[in-house]
């Protein structure tokens, strides 16, 4: 089974890394220090199990669990006994490791995960696959926001920061207009200036160098005009 750690102590981390290397059930993949960097490796990687500590700071174990949108198994490893009813109301997480945690405990819970293991099918449904392609996650004060990806109808960038514009709320994002298009379908979007990304379905009018989407005049470039008009269904 392929594993990761996820403990903000660089003690407990070294601990249950040498506790999978001496498991032949187990291939540690990596290990991270907080819940944020280990949804990213997740968004990118599949691993069949996570060794997740409770107690972190500002984005912690049950934030992540939450965040997880297919989950793999979760062994818990935590000092506190008392979340052990509450986290058991994730049917993914298979057991509850107190620290300091002993080889047998550790042993047991890994042979719980393995036969749990092998009756859960692996793999997405189309369904799932497609409902993920219209979410994207941002990182706002060190935590992660789904954001419905049709409902944003504009983004613009600002000095070191891009502001995503949706119906209900408006999202303040350190990043670039490049990174983000790279995550948008690009049959619905389109950069029409340096500073703006545009939801083609939310034009409301065109006039000259310009698109008004909502109540916003957005300005479009010269070099951008022949792109947005062959993207247009035009009568």
């Amino acid at each position: 089974m392929r594993c990761i750690v996820v403990d903000d102590e660089a003690t407990a981390r070294l601990i249950i890394s040498t506790l999978c290397e001496s498991s032949e059930d187990l291939t540690l993949v990596s290990e991270f220090e907080s819940g944020i960097e280990a949804i990213k490796f997740l968004n990118a990687e599949e691993v069949d199990l996570i060794f997740l500590d409770i107690h972190m700071p500002t984005f912690d174990g049950m934030d992540l669990i939450k965040t997880l949108k297919d989950p793999p198994q979760v062994i818990l490893t935590t000092a506190d006994p008392n979340f052990a009813i509450q986290a058991f109301e994730f049917d993914f997480i298979v057991d509850y490791l107190v620290k300091p945690i002993e080889k047998e405990r550790f042993e047991k819970a890994v042979s719980r995960a393995r036969k749990m293991g092998s009756n859960k099918p692996r793999g997405r449904s189309d369904a799932a696959d497609a409902s993920e392609e219209n979410q994207l996650y941002i990182n706002i004060h060190r935590r992660l926001i789904k954001i419905d990806i049709p409902s944003i109808y504009l983004i613009e960038a600002k000095g070191d920061y891009i502001y995503i514009k949706t119906e209900g709320k408006e999202y303040k994002v350190h990043s670039t207009l490049t990174k983000i298009e790279q995550k948008l379908p690009a049959d619905a979007f389109l950069r029409v200036h340096r500073s703006f990304v545009i939801n083609l379905s939310e034009i409301v009018d065109i006039e000259d160098n310009s698109v008004l989407i909502k109540r916003e005049i957005i300005p479009v470039s010269r070099s951008k005009r022949p792109e947005l008009m062959k993207r247009l269904n035009l009568l």
